[in-house]
This record gives structure tokens, C-alpha cells and sequence, in this order.
């Protein structure tokens, strides 16, 4: 949440520096003069007509191009407005159009969700409910900066957004999301920071629909609405927004296709088509004096009851500016010119209108021929800044309202099997896919089922059988507002089912993926989550939001019926655990972490290893995962994020020193308690002396390394072997870093916790922190690791195989496969958890786990000898370090001999996790890989921004 701010500063303060669209003088009306006073009535008329056009690629000889042509060159229509489209495909047919139109074009398009509403590649927003659930009007700011910079990079001028409807209407088929919310005020407040967006970024904003289309029940594209409020009731709240945005100076108001009975000259003419609307309310009574444009004139409200020519001249009249979509140009042309001839419409009514769209063009320079950049294209649309900002908004905008017995945020270790449902009203078996995804991606057993129209009995039967046998049933709604019916909400065989899946008894998520009312439908789900767009932006962050890796505090724009959730209603939720995010949310330079790359890919060239993962964590944001080289150097297979690596020694923090650190953090070891307690062989001699710390500090006395399994390969041997290895200094006096100290650390903890090592660790930290990749002997765990686990040796002298799978510490292997040295398995992903718990000083996931005296204890530098804390190694202070050498002095993590790393600046919230196998095939010097691990540490340091 905090890195979002800067970004909207720095947003705001480049706005300032775009060009506004003030005229210049009285150039743009003398170029509107000019060209006004040379046209013919016909070519006027057409000027005001905008006709529906495709931005998808056209051959010159289809018969859409020719259309569209011939609109053009021979009717000389005064703009287009897109329909859905391509990037590419429309800026080049706006500039083959352009070139061949007498007057320029003007391009006009809906935007409400952003560029992305119309043309694919943009960047799609939240609608805008979903923004005003954020509570921050800088948000809508951004949405409408960044929706206009992409829509004239496009060649576009005229955003027909936002919608200043107030949807107080639960039974509206076609406001919904679309609307700010029901409060007059709030819309009027997220409408104005839009329409700033838009126009600080150079374009024409237009509000919609006046004078209000949040109370009705009828789609206008479908029928005819009637809104019989009187004057008193519109003022007091369907004209608040629009007075208020025509008092900051709207550029532009778009019509509604509705009856108003005791507002207008006719119960039964549309608003588009009345004068008493557009012209007495809002010309003569709110003083508006921008562009007046229609609805689109083919919509059913109109179409089904006026013909093409009537209408023209009806809207004309009325006191349109801009026709918008008639059914039939020519005709209405030809119906709109003999009604001038006729006497029926003015020729001052029409230079009026045809006038403002010249001094629009001329203001905004497409007098000046400048066709579209199309090369420049992709550095202005959908860049990261303006990702960034979209998901932040998504992220921002999800609401909870319920959250019975604390389900939220999701933890694996209490809901171990999760059944997802997509519930949908189509029948492309398709939708859902996404949320299907991210869930598997963050928990590791997940069922789904998809509930669709070709849902058959028997598929529902089993569903709610499967539904039944999970812990948690997690439901996303796909169901929008059926326009074609004017249904609000499930279906009846949808709520049928939804009934059985509550006699199942088990609780139950349910997340609304656009209309919100669809929380009446299972009023008594245990977690009620609106997350307002079935996008999939809007399902990552609804993802996050289940588990915890995003904080949450949206809150509702509207009330539900029956008063059980008000406007404000919505809880507040801390962000618990990592997510991946862009770099640039916490404050790394993505360009710069992009030579992370260089760096690997160069290692692997020099054969310093086949494979690796970079992992960079920071402020409990994935800011940075990479995946390079290969499993082994056939090349056959390559590396992936979620593979999994032997870490080796990063075993004796992640394992052993974190069960250690458990057993005193309870009190049940004490750091200073003698090794005799449990083990006999150090009850004589210097070993009497040794203690816990002195096995964590490496100071114990005992040698660094003895091989043991030249002759001796059965466990109780080795260990036995162990217990009597002579000391070679006496304790506390000289660091020497052993493995054999770890070793026997790993047996006394066995012994106070009366498990075995591998099963405590699970059970006390694996299960719970969701570390489902970590674990000792993977294959154990089933075959299915073993295409994610890279191989680490061709072992030619003890075991005489390919070693894959099974620990490649020898020692380690003949003790089964867990030891206090060496052992665990993991990837990047699940070191990040283990990392954050220590930076969060013993919690994650919203439990704690170690009191954060004894995380300070362990992960600071000690004063015995050596450089290391207790367990963990530090960054060196002098000479060469692997940590990097601009890591802060308090960096503390480990490294382990198969070619992985961990480093943790606690000062900079940083985490680099370098897990590579360079053993393969064989061993080799270390040097290389240290190297790498330095060079990677310095550049993310790099990467910070100032």
C-alpha cells in the first residue's frame, strides 16, 4: 500500500505537465470559421454523425473497409467511434482513414474499464464500482490518466467515460458495476478525479447518461426505460453528479436513451430526443455548454419506435451535437437535410453544433495531419507503470463483508483440500479457468468443478459430492446481469444447487466476480468477497486476497437489499504472507533487475552450473523470480520456478537451527545447557565444556569434516562415530566451521521433541508456513517430485549412481536421508517464507511462530569467534563476501556446497535466494558459484530506487 503513493505523486506531477486542452487564443474558432463557411448543408449534418467502426484488421476489398470508405470519402461523416479492436489493427485503419477524409476524423470510443474496454493488449481496469470500493479518489485519478494516454496514443479523442449514473437500483440490468455507487456524492467525487485523468492527459472526457440511468429496470438497448421521478427527487440525487461536473467544466454529456413522464415534452420519448431534457434541463437550467452527444441512435430504446431520419432530426432538434451510431446514414441525411429545407430543423441550430466539433478538432491539432506513431505504440500502451497502477487498483478494490470463523486469510495446513466451483451463465466452458489456476498455484491440493447452462444432473451430483469431501468449498461467481431478461442474480437451478452445497456443511467462500448482488443469493456463506470484474487482474487479486497476500480494506459503494450490508459496509485485513509483484511496488528498478539474466546465463555458458532460480524478496513482495539453464547439460529439460533443489547446508538454518530455535523459544533448550545432557561421550574431558551456542558458533573444537562413510554406512554407526570424534581445540576458542556439530544438534533436538527431526520440522513449521516444496527425502513423499527435483552428481565413488533425488551429502545419506548438516529439499518460493518469518521476527501468515526476542537473538552477529550468528552465517565485514559487498553489515543467511544461498538484509528487507545445482556432474572449486552469488547481491542493491 505505501509504495503506491510515490507513484502517484510522481503520476500527478507529470499530469500537471501535459497539455491542456485550452484554446490558444482564438486560432482553433478561426480555423472552425474558415471551413464552416465553405461546407454545404449535407456536409454539416454529416460533420455531426459518428458511426460504429471496427478496429480489427480489414482487407481494402471486404466489405467492412469499403463501408467504412465509402462513409468517408463519399458522405463525409465527421468521425468514427470504435467498436472492439486490436492495438495495431486500429491505429492503422485510423490513419488510412485519416488520410483519405476531406475534414479529419474524430475518434471516439468507450472506455469505462479502461483502453482495454475496446481494444485488446491495453490495460484494463476495475470497473468503476470496484474503484470507488478502493475509497480513494486517486485511484479514479490514475484509471483516467492512464485510459486517456493509451487512447490517443491510439489516435483516439473523445472518452466516452465516466458514468455518472447513481445506481440505486439493485434491479438496474445495465448500470450495475458500470456506476460509482448510490451515493450522489461519491459518484460525483470518483466521476471528477476520472474526468481530471482524462483531461490532464489531453482528451475529451464525456459523462453519461444523463439525466440518470441508475434507477431503472428496463436496458435500454433492449426497451425503453421510464423514470417517473419528479424534479424535486432527479435534483436531489440523479443530477448531483452531473451538476457537479458541468460546474467543473465537463467537456461533454452523453444522453440517455429514457422517458421521463414529469420532466420531459412526452411520457413516452426517450431523453435523447426531448428538448424539455436536453436543452431546457440541461442547456438552460445547468448552463452546460459542451458537446452534446447521443446514445448510440441503433439502440432498441429508439430504433424499434423512430426511424433513422426522424430520429436524426428528433436529436437535432432535441440539442445533440454529435449523432451518435445511426442505424442509416444516408437516409438520415437525406431525412435531416429536408427538414432544413423544410423549415423544421435551423441552420443555426446545426452551425452551432458542427461549429464546436471543428474547434474540438482544431484545439487538439488534427488539423496539423500528424498520422500515428505507429513505432512509438509500444512503448505508451500497457507499460508497467500503467499495469502497475491497474493492479493496484484491483488489488485495492476487493471487498469482504463476511468473514465467519476467521476463514480468511486461508491457511493449508487447516483447509487442506479445497473444492473450487466457477459458477457461470454461459456455456463456453472456459470461464473460470483463471481462478481454477491461480488456486492451484497457491495451495496444493484443489479440486474444480465448472457449473455452467451444459451443466448435466449427474455432473452436479458429483460436484457436490467432491464439494462435500473437501474442507473449504470455494465458489466464484461468474454471473453477470442477464440484459436479455432483466434478471438480477442466480438462476433457480443455480440456487438449487447452491442449497446442497450448504448441507454439506462445510464452509463456504463465495466471490463475486462482478455483480454484487449476487450476495443475496447465499446470504448465509461464511466469506462473502466482491471482487467486481471477472477479469483476470480482478481474480489475482482476489487470489491474494483469500490467502492473505494482500492486504484488504475495500468497502461497499452500494447497499445490498435488506439492509444486511450498508454503503461502508466491508472489513479490514492485513497482507500476511509474500506475493509476487512488480519490482517497482517496492522500490527495485525493474530494468535493472533484468541483468540478473546476463549474470546466469554467463554462469551457465562457463559451465558453473546447468540450472538455477533467482528468487528477490523484498517487503514481502516476490519482486523478482528467474528460472534459467537446464536440469543437467543434455539440455532436455529446462528449469522452472517451482522446481525443487537440494539445498544442503542451507539445511542447518532452515532445518535444524529453526527447530532449535522453537525448543527455546518454549523453554525446553537452553543455549548454554551442556552437549553431556544428552549426549554421554561429552561428559569427560574439553567435551564437558561444549554447549548448544558452541554447536550453532561453530567453536565446539570439533573438525570441520570427516568422512566416515568410507567404511561406515549404517546410521547408528556414523552417529556413533560422531559422538566419539576427538575435539581438535578446545571449546570457544577457535571457529571452525563442522558439519559434525550440526549433525548432533539434529539428534538432540530428536530428543527433546521426541520426534524424529524431518517429522518435527513438518509438523511445526513446514505444515503451518504452507512450505509445501520443502521436505527431507522427497522421493518419500511421491514420484511425482521427482521431474521437479534437479539432479546433483554422478556419484562415482560411494554410491556408484546418478544421484537425483536423494541428498547428495553422502554423510546425510547414510543417516536416511535427514540430518542436522544437510537434507532438506526446496525451491525459491518457499525459502521466501522461511526468510519473511524472520524478517517478520517470528510471525507469518498472521501466527506466530517465535517470539521476536529469540529471532533477534539467533540472526545477530555473536561475540564468540568467527563472523557468524547463531546457526546463520553474516555477511563478512572485510574482504571478499558472497552476500555482496553492498549488503548491509547485519545481512545474515547461509550457503550450501550443491551451489544455493540465501542471504537476508534485515536493514533493506531484502532477500536473494540462489538455488543452483552446480555439483553436476561432478564436483568443482566453489569460487565460481561465490562469485555469482556476489555479483547477483550487488546488482539487486543496484536496483533500488533513490
Amino acid at each position: 500500500m505505501t509504495r503506491i503513493l510515490p507513484f502517484l505523486l510522481l503520476l500527478s506531477l507529470f499530469s500537471c505537465s501535459a497539455r491542456r486542452m485550452e484554446s490558444v487564443g482564438r486560432q482553433p474558432e478561426e480555423i472552425a470559421d474558415t471551413i464552416l463557411a465553405q461546407m454545404s448543408t449535407r456536409d454539416k449534418i454529416a460533420q455531426m454523425m459518428h458511426v460504429w467502426a471496427y478496429g480489427e484488421f480489414q482487407a481494402d476489398d471486404s466489405d467492412r473497409y469499403r463501408r467504412v470508405e465509402r462513409l468517408v470519402r463519399e458522405e463525409k461523416i465527421g468521425g468514427f467511434i470504435f467498436s472492439r479492436g486490436n492495438i495495431y489493427d486500429q491505429a492503422i485503419l485510423t490513419n488510412k482513414l485519416q488520410a483519405i477524409s476531406a475534414i479529419p476524423l474524430w475518434i471516439s470510443q468507450d472506455m469505462e474499464f479502461g483502453a482495454a474496454m475496446r481494444i485488446n493488449g491495453t490495460t484494463r481496469f476495475t470497473p468503476a464500482m470496484g474503484v470507488a470500493a478502493t475509497g480513494d479518489t486517486r485511484m479514479a485519478y490514475s484509471k483516467g490518466w492512464v485510459t486517456a494516454m493509451e487512447a490517443k496514443a491510439i489516435g483516439v479523442h473523445q472518452v466516452f467515460a465516466p458514468v455518472l449514473d447513481v445506481n440505486n437500483n439493485p434491479a438496474n440490468p445495465v448500470i450495475n458495476v458500470r456506476s460509482y455507487g448510490a451515493d450522489p456524492q461519491l459518484v460525483t467525487d470518483f466521476g471528477l478525479a476520472f474526468i481530471r485523468g482524462i483531461r490532464d492527459a489531453g482528451l475529451v472526457p464525456t459523462v453519461k447518461h444523463f439525466p440518470g440511468h441508475g434507477d431503472t429496470a428496463v436496458d435500454s438497448h433492449i426497451g425503453l426505460p421510464v423514470i417517473s421521478h419528479d424534479w424535486a427527487r432527479m435534483d436531489s440525487v440523479e443530477l448531483v453528479p452531473f451538476r457537479a461536473a458541468i460546474r467543473d467544466g465537463i467537456e461533454s454529456v452523453m444522453s440517455a436513451h429514457i422517458a421521463f413522464p414529469k420532466l420531459g415534452s412526452d411520457p413516452n420519448r426517450p431523453g435523447t430526443l426531448d428538448r424539455n431534457i436536453l436543452t431546457a434541463i440541461l442547456r438552460d437550467s445547468l448552463d452546460f455548454t459542451g458537446l452534446t452527444t447521443t446514445d448510440a441512435l441503433e439502440m432498441e430504446a429508439v430504433a424499434t419506435t423512430y426511424s433513422p431520419g426522424v430520429a436524426i432530426v428528433m436529436a437535432i432538434n432535441a440539442g445533440a451535437d454529435m449523432l451518435l451510431i445511426p442505424p442509416d446514414v444516408t437516409s438520415g441525411l437525406d431525412a435531416a437535410v429536408a427538414a432544413v429545407e423544410r423549415g423544421e430543423v435551423s441552420m443555426t441550430t446545426i452551425d452551432a453544433a458542427v461549429r464546436k466539433m471543428l474547434v474540438w478538432k482544431a484545439r487538439l491539432g488534427l488539423f496539423d495531419r500528424k498520422p500515428i506513431d505507429i513505432e512509438a505504440l509500444s512503448a505508451r500502451i500497457n507499460t508497467r507503470p500503467h499495469q502497475q497502477m491497474a493492479d493496484a487498483v484491483s488489488q485495492r478494490s476487493i471487498t469482504v463483508l463476511r468473514n465467519e470463523g476467521g476463514i480468511l486469510p486461508i491457511r493449508v495446513d487447516r483447509f487442506k483440500r479445497i473444492h473450487g466451483i466457477a459458477m457461470a451463465d454461459d456455456r463456453t466452458g472456459t470461464t473460470g479457468t483463471g481462478l481454477a489456476s491461480r488456486l492451484r498455484e497457491v495451495h496444493p491440493d484443489v479440486r474444480f468443478s465448472f457449473f455452467d447452462q451444459r451443466t448435466t444432473d449427474e455432473e452436479i451430483d458429483r460436484m457436490v459430492q467432491r464439494a462435500g469431501d473437501a474442507d473449504l468449498i470455494v465458489i466464484g461467481s461468474f454471473v453477470f446481469v442477464q440484459t436479455s431478461s432483466g434478471k438480477i442474480g442466480l438462476t433457480d437451478k443455480q440456487n438449487r444447487v447452491i442449497r446442497r452445497l450448504e448441507r454439506t456443511g462445510k464452509p463456504v467462500v463465495l466471490i463475486s466476480f462482478g455483480n454484487p448482488y449476487i450476495a443475496n443469493d447465499l446470504p448465509d456463506a461464511d466469506v462473502h468477497m466482491l471482487a467486481w470484474a471477472a477479469t483476470q487482474p480482478q481474480i489475482n487479486a482476489a487470489v491474494h486476497a483469500l490467502f492473505g497476500a494482500a492486504e484488504v480494506g475495500g468497502r461497499m459503494p452500494v447497499p445490498l437489499p435488506g439492509g444486511t450490508f450498508p454503503i461502508g459496509a466491508g472489513l479490514s485485513l492485513p497482507k500476511v504472507v509474500n506475493r509476487p509483484d512488480a519490482s517497482e511496488t517496492v522500490g527495485l528498478r525493474a530494468d535493472s533487475l533484468h541483468r540478473i539474466a546476463r549474470i546466469m546465463e554467463q554462469a551457465i555458458r562457463d559451465s558453473v552450473f546447468p540450472g538455477a532460480t533467482v528468487t528477490i524478496l523484498k517487503d514481502g513482495i516476490l519482486a523478482y523470480e528467474g528460472a534459467f539453464g537446464y536440469h543437467d547439460y543434455t539440455k532436455r529439460k529446462r528449469v522452472r520456478q517451482s522446481d525443487i533443489f537440494d539445498l544442503a547446508s542451507i539445511s542447518k538454518v532452515a532445518g535444524t537451527t529453526l527447530a532449535v530455535m522453537k525448543l527455546v523459544d518454549e523453554g525446553r533448550l537452553q543455549l548454554d545447557a551442556p552437549v553431556s545432557a544428552w549426549i554421554p561421550e561429552y561428559r569427560t574431558g574439553d567435551k564437558a565444556a561444549v554447549t548448544i551456542r558452541h554447536f550453532l558458533t561453530h567453536t565446539s573444537g570439533l573438525p570441520p569434516f570427516r568422512v566416515y562413510v568410507d567404511r561406515l554406512r549404517i546410521k547408528d554407526a556414523i552417529l556413533t562415530a560422531i559422538r566419539q570424534e576427538p575435539l581438535v581445540n578446545k571449546p570457544g576458542t577457535e571457529y571452525q566451521y563442522s558439519d559434525l556439530g550440526m549433525i548432533l544438534l539434529g539428534t538432540i533436538v530428536e530428543a527433546i521433541a521426541k520426534d524424529p527431526l524431518d517429522t518435527y520440522h513438518r509438523k511445526t513449521f513446514l505444515e503451518p508456513l504452507g512450505m509445501t516444496s520443502t521436505m527431507y527425502n522427497p522421493l518419500r513423499r511421491g514420484a511425482q517430485f521427482f521431474d521437479r527435483i534437479l539432479p546433483t552428481e554422478h556419484d562415482t565413488v560411494y554410491r556408484k549412481e546418478w544421484v537425483h533425488g536423494q541428498v547428495h551429502d553422502e554423510r546425510a545419506f547414510y543417516l536416511d536421508g535427514v540430518a542436522g548438516h544437510a537434507g532438506l529439499f526446496g525451491n525459491g518460493r518457499d525459502l521466501a517464507v522461511f526468510a519473511q518469518l524472520l524478517l517478520n521476527r517470528g510471525s507469518y501468515g498472521g501466527v506466530r511462530y517465535l517470539q521476536p526476542e529469540t529471532v533477534d537473538l539467533f540472526v545477530r552477529r555473536t561475540d564468540a569467534p568467527g563472523r557468524r550468528g547463531l546457526g546463520f552465517d553474516m555477511k563478512s565485514l572485510s574482504g571478499f563476501t558472497s552476500a555482496g559487498a553492498l549488503a548491509g553489515p547485519n545481512t545474515f543467511g547461509h550457503t550450501g556446497f550443491t551451489g544455493t544461498s540465501i542471504w537476508i538484509d534485515p536493514d533493506s528487507g531484502i532477500t536473494v535466494i540462489i538455488l543452483t545445482n552446480r555439483t553436476y556432474p561432478y564436483r568443482k572449486s566453489a569460487s565460481a558459484i561465490g562469485r555469482v552469488r556476489a555479483e547477483i547481491g550487488d546488482q539487486v542493491r543496484r536496483s533500488l530506487i533513490p
